[in-house]
């Protein structure tokens, strides 16, 4: 595998300074790429796209440096899914040896590719010179990418946005730097840093990035990005703008099975038992992850209710505008009209993905799986938490709960970036022992220890 990633690398780079598509960009062409996506990411969450149909997927962003420091948390974001076809990991870095090595590390952990982020823009990354930060000045940009990828074991691709938070849109000069830096491939997200989600995606820009490598001899795939929430959008975007491939993130958050859409150019809208044998696939695959005792459970929580604030948003046979409308909003829920399992898996509220997320957990069987879900939409305990969400929500003055951005691991399951107002009922609080409770302190003094804004947060050391 050493081998044939160091090849793949080589090659890669050797298109791109002759022009043509590299290797990587062959690869990578006609398909539906997995988008990295913060929490949403996790191994066992791809796992459950590629038994669906997804042929390429990007690991959760990775911070380089931490990973470097033998962080537990960022070394398992390197682990590839068993049946992930195409896989490459994402890292966050604007240092070029902590690039090279971040790749190392990565073509180790199996991937074929690495993909350096330039699009995130939550304060995370931004604070310290990283994500879309790094598109300010585009001329140091292409040192770093040109330092990382003349020295990396594997192809390197960028993640990129229109434009810096603040910032004028830059990402036909961005693209064409990166082309003569050596990168393997673009992915352009159709929003600048500022927009978040809260604008539709430009791809009249992106198309513009096409024309502009194809008018020098291309050399550097180019991937699309941005609502893009079912197959026959992601047709049309590819047919229109030309791009090699697209990338998907909230619409694969909502509707795993996208992939086999785009695979079988058709549609398919799964009933109840199917979505709930869905779900079920996934909570399998997070036991066998992260373990299937009281600690294992534990971690899986941090993820599986969370996965329902999306899975809740599915409607069957949805117009494109509402599709992409779904990508955004949390639809009115619980019609009395529909049967109990399926008004149940329409409600949002982190207390009743909860009660999802346990029904799935404990069935050893997908029949068992449903009729605990059954028991579990006609039962009193929901009705309870839909009354005091109910009040809570019409004490909310009106609020729209919309979908600033994808959250991240330190946002609440089932909030945005933008942190809402909408009171909840508060968890039942976990009983730790003395043991993990010193373990838990000790993981987070490390955490601030690592996560210390670096001297270089204004550029970077080659």
């Amino acid at each position: 595998m050493a081998r044939c990633t160091l090849c793949l690398a080589a090659a890669s780079c050797a298109c791109a300074a002759a022009g043509g598509v590299s290797e990587l960009g062959s690869l990578l062409r006609g398909k539906m790429i997995l988008a990295p996506l913060t929490r949403g990411g996790n191994q066992p969450f791809r796992r459950l796209c590629a038994s669906l149909g997804a042929e390429a997927a990007v690991s959760e962003m990775i911070f380089a440096r931490a990973l470097l420091r033998g962080e537990a948390v960022e070394r398992a974001r390197l682990r590839r899914a068993p049946n992930e076809a195409l896989f490459g990991v994402q890292i966050a870095t604007n240092d070029v040896e902590e690039g090279v090595a971040a790749a190392a590390l990565a073509a180790a952990s199996g991937a074929q590719w690495v993909d350096l982020n330039c699009g995130c823009p939550i304060h995370e990354a931004a604070r310290r010179g990283l994500g879309a930060a790094l598109l300010r000045r585009p001329e140091r940009l292409a040192e770093l990418v040109g330092g990382i990828a003349s020295r990396s074991p594997l192809p390197l691709t960028v993640k990129v946005r229109l434009a810096a938070d603040g910032g004028e849109v830059n990402v036909r000069e961005v693209a064409r730097l990166l082309r003569e830096a050596g990168a393997a491939g673009v992915t352009v997200h159709g929003r600048t840093a500022a927009d978040r989600y809260s604008r539709a995606a430009d791809w009249d820009i992106i198309q513009r990035v096409v024309e502009d490598g194809e008018a020098v001899g291309g050399g550097m795939a180019v991937i699309g990005n941005g609502d893009i929430a079912n197959h026959a959008q992601a047709k049309l975007r590819m047919d229109t703008a030309r791009v090699d491939a697209v990338m998907v993130g909230r619409g694969a958050l909502t509707k795993p099975w996208l992939f086999g859409e785009f695979r079988d150019g058709a549609a398919w809208g799964p009933d109840a038992r199917e979505r709930v044998e869905i779900y079920r696939r996934l909570t399998c695959y997070m036991k066998e992850y992260f373990g299937d005792d009281e600690r294992g459970r534990r971690k899986a929580w941090n993820f599986l209710p969370w996965h329902f604030d999306f899975f809740c948003r599915y409607r069957p046979e949805l117009d494109d505008e509402t599709a992409l409308t779904s990508l955004q909003t949390r639809y009115a829920q619980g019609s009395l009209s529909l049967p109990p399992v399926d008004r149940l898996l329409t409600y949002s509220g982190t207390d009743v993905h909860e009660l999802i997320a346990a029904a799935l957990w404990e069935a050893s069987s997908d029949q068992e799986a449903f009729d605990k879900l059954s028991a579990v939409a006609e039962g009193p305990q929901l009705a309870e938490l839909i009354l005091a969400g109910k009040q809570a929500e019409s004490s909310a003055s009106g609020e729209q709960d919309e979908l600033a951005n994808i959250p991240s691991s330190e946002v609440g399951p089932g909030q945005g970036a933008q942190r809402t107002r909408r009171k909840r009922r508060r968890a039942p609080a976990v009983q730790r022992t003395d043991e993990e409770i010193a373990e838990l302190r000790a993981a987070r003094a490390e955490k601030r220890r690592l996560l210390g804004t670096p001297a270089h947060v204004d550029g970077f050391r080659k």
